[in-house]
């Protein structure tokens, strides 16, 4: 199987995998009264805590693949898929969703982890990019399907057929787990032998970490969880389709949609880009800095037309960014002990992810929305210098090549 068709195969394994997980964030606000819940503070929780769960289990699942197969872990990871989707259909109780919410936490990482383990082993430093931004954007897929046809088809039949037929569409899925996802491991023998594990302490991979925190913290946490007061700052409700009110948060779901509808090609455009060019700090440079500034303007705007094309070019901007992070991040791993360097990137991540959206609320309890984008941007645009003055005194800025273990710049 060729290398193309073997990342489109983890991804849309992946894609599968969070059907359900991406239905109930469309369904349960609306629904969560057939969940069997009794108070509006429970959707929240169950909506986090598989986020929340995966803080302490990561690194535990990254022992697991330092002495279990990457093809067992992604085969544990789907049939917890499996079941949890079919639990939200079948229990009707608070705290039976809540344990079956923190399995499928644990289920994602094994998922994201083996994911991207086995993309790293599969790929080289020449097509890396291109295959981390193919696997983000397909699997994305999985989230805008979840989310589209499980809230159509809950409307017209109930929670209970949506959720058996995302479950056996995982449990038709399964068998393809042998045919595609490679049956080592890692070659972390061979890469400790070349550079130790020294690399993973260089000041390189802290700031890919730092990175990768922080698009999470800022893109993941911080964005996804103040995208609808945003637009509601400036947004009265006034437009309409036919005879349908467009409200804050029809706008919010399909700015977000556009993204997942564009990624499949934009991203891995971009993680070729990345692959093939000799400049490599500025294939995240730019994103970053355009992201930092156009987080300042949104903060700024009070015109909603003009909101909506900064939002869409800051959407653009972020997808770079995230495929250029996870790509310096593989590349990194790639040269030392695979499973731990990528175990620190998605904890960092998934702590970021977690942080955002708290800071965010935290914030906006004292003031308004804009200024939490307004710090938003500052931070971003702070880390783009730490990238600027450490590509400026570093040997390695401007090689297509990562540097070297211990250097201290």
């Amino acid at each position: 199987m060729s290398i193309k068709n073997r990342v489109r195969g983890i991804a849309l394994m992946t894609g599968v995998a969070v059907l359900g997980d991406a239905m109930l964030f469309v369904v349960l606000p609306i629904y969560w009264q057939t969940f069997g819940l009794d108070a509006v503070w429970q959707i929240g929780l169950l909506l986090s805590i598989n986020r929340l769960i995966r803080l302490p289990v990561n690194p535990l699942v990254g022992l697991f693949y330092k002495h279990f197969q990457l093809r067992t872990g992604v085969i544990l990871a789907l049939v917890i898929a499996i079941i949890t989707t079919a639990s939200y259909g079948l229990l009707h109780d608070f705290w039976g969703l809540l344990m079956m919410r923190a399995c499928w936490g644990i289920g994602w990482s094994l998922l994201r982890l083996g994911g991207f383990l086995s993309i790293v082993n599969i790929t080289d430093d020449s097509n890396r990019g291109k295959y981390i931004g193919l696997y983000n954007g397909l699997w994305g897929l999985g989230s805008l399907c979840g989310m589209l046809s499980g809230g159509i088809l809950v409307d017209q039949t109930s929670v209970m057929f949506v959720t058996t037929l995302f479950s056996i569409i995982g449990l038709c899925f399964l068998p393809f787990v042998w045919r595609i996802i490679p049956k080592h491991t890692n070659d972390t023998e061979q890469a400790k032998a070349s550079l130790p594990g020294a690399y993973i302490r260089s000041p390189y991979f802290s700031l890919v970490l730092m990175t990768g925190g922080s698009v999470g913290l800022v893109i993941f946490g911080l964005f996804s969880s103040t995208l609808s007061p945003l637009i509601g700052r400036i947004y009265a409700g006034e437009w309409s389709f036919l005879t349908l009110a467009i409200g804050a948060a029809t706008l919010t779901g399909l700015i977000q949609a556009v993204r997942w509808g564009w990624e499949p090609w934009v991203a891995p455009f971009y993680g070729k880009k990345i692959d093939a060019s000799r400049s490599l700090y500025p294939m995240l440079l730019v994103p970053l800095l355009i992201a930092g500034v156009l987080f300042v303007v949104l903060g700024s705007l009070s015109s909603i037309a003009v909101l909506l094309i900064c939002l869409f070019i800051f959407q653009m901007s972020s997808t770079l960014l995230v495929t250029a992070t996870d790509t310096f991040a593989a590349n990194a791993a790639a040269k030392t002990d695979r499973v731990k360097a990528m175990t620190l990137y998605t904890i960092f991540v998934d702590v970021g992810a977690a942080l955002g959206p708290l800071l965010s609320y935290l914030i906006m309890s004292i003031y308004e929305v804009n200024v939490v984008y307004f710090l938003a941007g500052g931070f971003l645009l702070m880390l783009a210098m730490v990238w600027i003055i450490f590509a400026k005194y570093s040997p390695y800025a401007y090689r297509s090549v990562s540097p070297a273990p211990g250097h201290q710049d």
